[in-house]
């Protein structure tokens, strides 16, 4: 239906709003193409070169003759390049000096900028590998990793000025900021960890794990350090273990140590040989060698030594394959400091000797006695025979041992047995005294019989004869 001009519906307020939306658009569309338009490089990007190259900066590429499959982008990215192949330079200077080395990528500000003939390298980061001119098979990732590499192969690099003084060390790994940074000749390294094996210049085959973990060492070989400052002050020491958070940290010269745990030989600076497991263990150890502390701090300096358990806090020993077991030798003792041994009966031990004398008489007061020990001691209630200590202190103080708390704690039954030597001795010497007297008395007696058979046979012998007279 048409209707008149005076009846024709007008159009709506949303249908004209609609419409000034498109409009609006429109002219936007137009204003971001000009501005485009405007702002593109000029001359457009082109880069597609033959033999499958690709080159877009000032001098990328510059030199190339018959290498292909390389891709240069950046003020003279691979600029040298004459007829290498299937490389990638993405930066300033990117493998500028590359002249036939092949497979390498460098992205970044001066990355592998003097590389000639190393291949299968890759750098990612400003100034990466930037001295490598040989070397080959090198990765580096991070701000100035591998900076000084010149000839070393198979390097591994990742975090900033990891391995940055490398020159010719080959089979590296460094993970973390500063991780191997000073190494220069050194083989063989692994290094993970912020600063780990930082300072390390010649040293081989050494392994780091950990903060700091091998920081100060130089030349030492042979090391493996987990943990944060673990093996941290060891410069020249060779063959050490250490694994925990500030294990064996002051050790510089000390060779073939083993800690386990944390600050675990912490204080050894020299000695070598030692063997700590457990937290703390073997702390106080300095300069003594040879020494095995598990559970113990050890004592500063001593060496040759060995070392379970802290005294006043473990209060029980179990030890397998001991009881039972038939074996010859001499008994051991321990002391009151825990220490085991032999009780050595030489005289190059001993001084003030003397006899003992009246003294072994307190055992004649001594009172033997049958007794149990308690549950908690013996489940099994076997009958024993001995003495009680208190008792035998009141007889004689010196045959008794005391505690860790000064408590009388058990009879000293070796001096017993002592005393029960020398007063048998004395006895025995009695009895031989007797014995004599009574030989002797028995030699008077058969002497004295003797001299009574004589007389009396002389006796005998002077009598006349008894004459016979016949009878009538």
């Amino acid at each position: 239906m048409i209707y008149p001009p005076t009846q024709r519906k007008k159009p709506s307020i949303s249908g004209r709003n609609k419409g000034r939306v498109l409009l609006i658009m429109m002219i936007g569309w137009l204003t971001l193409f000009a501005v485009a338009k405007a702002s593109a490089v000029s001359p457009p990007p082109d880069g597609g070169y033959p033999g499958e190259n690709t080159a877009e900066g000032t001098n990328a590429l510059l030199n190339l003759t018959s290498g292909i499959d390389n891709t240069a982008v950046g003020f003279d990215a691979l600029m040298m390049t004459q007829s290498s192949m299937e490389n990638t330079a993405v930066g300033v200077a990117a493998l500028g000096s590359n002249i036939s080395g092949n497979t390498n990528t460098a992205i970044g500000y001066e990355t592998l900028t003097r590389n000639t003939t190393g291949n299968d390298n890759t750098a990612v980061g400003g100034n990466a590998m930037l001295s490598n001119t040989t070397g080959h098979g090198n990765t580096a990732t991070g701000l100035n990793a591998l900076f000084s590499n010149t000839t070393g192969i198979s390097n591994t690099a990742n975090g900033v000025a990891a391995l940055r003084l490398n020159t010719l060390g080959e089979d590296n790994t460094a993970v973390g900021i500063s991780a191997l940074e000073q190494n220069i000749g050194g083989s063989f390294n692994t290094a993970v960890g912020a600063s780990a094996l930082s300072s390390n210049s010649g040293g081989n085959s050494n392994t780091a794990v950990g903060l700091n973990a091998l920081f100060f060492n130089s030349s030492g070989s042979n090391n493996t350090a987990h943990g944060v400052n673990a093996l941290l002050n060891n410069v020249n020491g060779v063959h050490n273990s250490a694994h925990g958070a500030f294990a064996l940290q002051n050790n510089k010269g000390g060779g073939d140590n083993t800690a386990l745990g944390f600050q675990a030989l912490k204080g050894n600076v020299g000695g070598g040989n030692n063997i700590a497991v457990g937290s703390n263990a073997g702390v106080n150890l300095t300069t003594g060698s040879s020494n095995i502390d598990i559970g113990s701090p050890g004592v500063a300096g001593e060496s040759a030594k060995i070392r379970i358990g802290t005294k006043g806090t473990h209060n029980g020993t179990f030890i397998a394959g001991i009881s039972g077991v038939a074996v010859t030798g001499s008994t051991v003792v321990v002391n009151t400091n825990g220490k085991l041994g032999v009780a050595t009966s030489s005289a190059r031990f001993k001084e003030a000797i003397k006899p003992m004398d009246k003294a072994s008489e307190a055992v004649l007061a001594l009172k033997p006695v049958a007794f149990r020990y308690k549950k908690d001691i013996d489940p099994d209630g076997i009958p024993q025979f001995g003495l009680i200590a208190e008792q035998v202190e009141k007889v004689n103080p010196d045959l008794v041992a005391r505690d860790e708390e000064g408590k009388v704690n058990t009879v000293r039954y070796e001096a017993v047995n002592a005393m029960l030597l020398n007063e048998f001795l004395k006895e025995h010497r009695k009895v031989e005294t007797l014995e004599g007297i009574v030989m002797q008395q028995q030699k008077q007696i058969e002497a004295l019989t003797a001299t009574v058979q004589k007389v009396g046979d002389q006796v005998a012998l002077s009598r006349p004869e008894p004459q016979l007279v016949a009878n009538p």
